[in-house]
């Protein structure tokens, strides 16, 4: 079982959303924070990306800027110039100016709210991603695939679109994944075989009332050698990650099937829908049944 693929499908909610934004300086732009995880792609000109803490950032043509938990933050085109619009949903693709003109891919994904993974808590902030010659050629085909449709939809573009902003964010987390493979974190999860094999045990199985000597011997090492080399990739230890997966679980066929409540339950390893109900509250501040209801209301996030 693919764990960045299952990862992701059990934290996205709602649909992606993009749009292709052209500006000519003087121009600034406001992003407000949003409930989920967004990302720039600089296809013409340069822009800065300004973020509520830390240095500017100069971004050029072909670099992609990835925020794992949606931080606000503003793009210019020259540090100094004031901002003079907010993103908001319907603004128009092109405004004109007298100076260089500056083209972007800019997207946003839903993601679900309250709980979140330690594979994005682990993410810094803001994500840059230059372009280099030869760099993550995968990740660069999805943004050309993408801008394309965008800038010229044809039949059938109504459904290019959001499986290639699917496939673009498995390229931006693999992309900095590949660069950070010699690094703690869960960018060392990927670098070793016990912690995944324990990891895709617990993803195909959430059900099993596992334990850490089972995993151990699943991952083909000892209980202490798991328990220790889990906490220092994925951040916690593995039953606590069982938990979390559970609840991730949860919530996801919440959001996405009819499945009643003790279905769900048995699911993920609760035979009892009462302790069900009590343990996906204590983590979600809602009853199972209140979530289902509230997760039918999503918001529209601007880009």
């Amino acid at each position: 079982m693919d764990i960045l693929s299952e990862t992701i499908a059990a934290i996205r909610t709602g649909n992606p959303a993009s749009g292709l934004f052209i500006r000519h300086a003087p121009w600034g732009r406001r992003y407000p924070k949003v409930p989920g995880a967004g990302f720039h792609v600089v296809l013409q000109g340069s822009c800065w990306v300004l973020p509520p803490d830390g240095e500017p950032i100069a971004m050029g043509a072909g670099d992609v800027l990835f925020m794992p938990r949606g931080e606000n933050h503003d793009l210019v085109d020259a540090l100094g110039t004031p901002i003079g619009e907010v993103a908001a949903p319907g603004e128009p693709r092109e405004i004109a100016g007298p100076g260089a003109r500056t083209v972007l891919v800019c997207g946003a994904y839903e993601l679900g709210r309250q709980r979140s993974h330690p594979l994005l808590e682990d993410l810094p902030e803001f994500i840059h991603l230059p372009a280099r010659p030869g760099r993550h050629p995968a990740l660069r085909s999805a943004v050309d695939l993408l801008a394309s449709e965008i800038a010229e939809p044809r039949p059938g573009t109504d459904a290019v679109i959001p499986a290639l902003l699917d496939t673009l964010l498995l390229f931006l987390l693999r992309a900095w994944f590949d660069e950070r493979a010699d690094s703690t974190g869960w960018a060392g999860v990927f670098q070793d075989p016990a912690v995944a094999d324990a990891l895709r045990a617990i993803h195909a199985a959430p059900e099993k009332a596992w334990t850490v000597p089972e995993l151990g011997a699943v991952a083909g090492v000892s209980r202490a050698t798991l328990a220790r080399r889990f906490l220092a990739t994925v951040g916690e230890p593995p039953l606590s990650y069982l938990t979390r997966w559970r609840m991730l679980t949860a919530a996801r066929l919440l959001r996405e099937t009819d499945t009643p409540l003790a279905g769900v339950a048995r699911k993920v390893g609760y035979q009892s829908e009462f302790a069900f109900a009590k343990a996906f509250k204590r983590e979600y501040g809602l009853a199972p049944g209140q979530y289902r209801r509230a997760e039918d209301q999503l918001s529209v996030i601007a880009v």
